[in-house]
C-alpha cells in the first residue's frame, strides 16, 4: 500500500476544554509515512483526548486535523474514510461473529466483497483468531475482542492508523502478533500513532515519540535525540525526567 508523498496524519493547534479543564493546549504533530509514532504521557496528559480529536470523534475549540490531506473540519468523510481506529474501549457488535463484523465494517468503508473477504481472512489469521472467527463476538475473552478491533480498524488499509492502548488484554503471543503487524502497516507506507503507558514496547516498537504533558507537546523525536547527551538513559529515564521536569516548571 502506497500512500505516496501525502503526510498521513497532521495536527495543528489543536485546542479541547472541558468546562475549566483545559486536555489539549495548542498541540501539533504529525506522523509520517512509514513511521511509527509513540504517543506518551501521564494519565491525564490528553493522550485519549487528543487521538478522538484526530479520529473526528469529538470537536477541537482551535486547530484542525488533516488525514491523508484531507481536513477533519472541512473534509470530514474523506478525513475519516482514510484512517483506521482502535479506542480504548472498543465497540463490537456481540451478536456477530468476528468474521461477520470484518464483513460489515469493510463494507460502511466500500472495500470490495472478494477483497474484504480475502483481507479479512489474512487479519484474522495473522491475529491468530481464525479458528474462533465463526462465532459470536459475545463469547470472545478481552483479548480477542480487542483482536477484533484491530482487525476491524485495518480491513480497509487506511493511510493511518490510531491505537489507543491496543496491547490492553493480549497476551504476549497476540502482543507480538500486534507489533508485526504494526510494522508491515508501517513498511507498506501507512503512519501508525500508537498511544501506550509500556515505555518498553514503545522503546522497541517506535521510530519516534512525543511526550505530552498537561494537554501540550513537551519533547519528540527519536530515543536518541531524546537522550540528549544520556547515551545509556531508557525511554523510561528520558519520560520521568521530562514529565517531572515539566510539572516543577508549571508547565501547560
Amino acid at each position: 500500500m502506497s500512500q505516496g508523498s501525502v503526510t498521513p496524519l497532521r495536527a495543528a493547534g489543536l485546542s479541547r476544554r472541558y468546562g475549566r479543564t483545559q486536555a489539549v493546549d495548542q498541540l501539533s504533530l504529525e506522523v509520517r509515512a512509514g513511521e511509527i509514532l509513540g504517543f506518551l504521557g501521564p494519565n491525564g496528559a490528553g493522550k485519549t483526548t487528543t487521538l478522538k480529536l484526530c479520529a473526528g470523534l469529538l470537536r477541537p475549540d482551535a486547530g484542525d486535523v488533516w488525514v491523508a490531506g484531507y481536513s477533519q473540519a472541512s473534509a470530514p468523510l474523506e478525513a475519516r474514510g482514510r484512517l483506521g481506529f482502535v479506542p480504548d474501549r472498543p465497540f463490537l457488535y456481540e451478536q456477530l461473529s468476528a468474521r461477520e463484523h470484518l464483513a460489515f465494517c469493510a463494507s460502511l468503508y466500500r472495500v470490495p466483497l472478494p477483497e474484504a473477504a480475502t483481507r479479512a481472512r489474512a487479519l484474522l489469521h495473522a491475529l491468530d483468531l481464525i479458528d474462533a472467527a465463526d462465532q459470536l463476538i459475545e463469547s470472545y475473552s478481552l483479548g480477542m475482542r480487542q483482536k477484533v478491533s484491530i482487525a476491524a480498524a485495518m480491513i480497509h488499509e487506511p493511510a493511518v492508523l490510531l491505537l489507543d492502548e491496543p496491547l490492553s488484554g493480549l497476551d504476549p503471543r497476540g502482543a507480538r502478533a500486534l507489533k508485526d503487524l504494526l510494522r508491515d502497516r508501517a513498511a507498506r507506507g501507512a503512519g501508525v500513532l500508537v498511544s501506550t503507558h509500556l515505555l518498553e514496547v514503545a522503546e522497541r516498537l517506535c521510530d519516534r515519540v512525543v511526550i505530552l504533558k498537561d494537554g501540550r507537546v513537551r519533547a519528540e523525536g527519536t530515543l536518541d535525540e531524546l537522550r540528549a547527551g544520556r547515551q545509556r538513559a531508557t525511554l523510561e529515564d528520558v519520560f520521568l525526567l521530562l514529565t517531572e521536569e515539566s510539572g516543577a516548571q508549571g508547565t501547560r
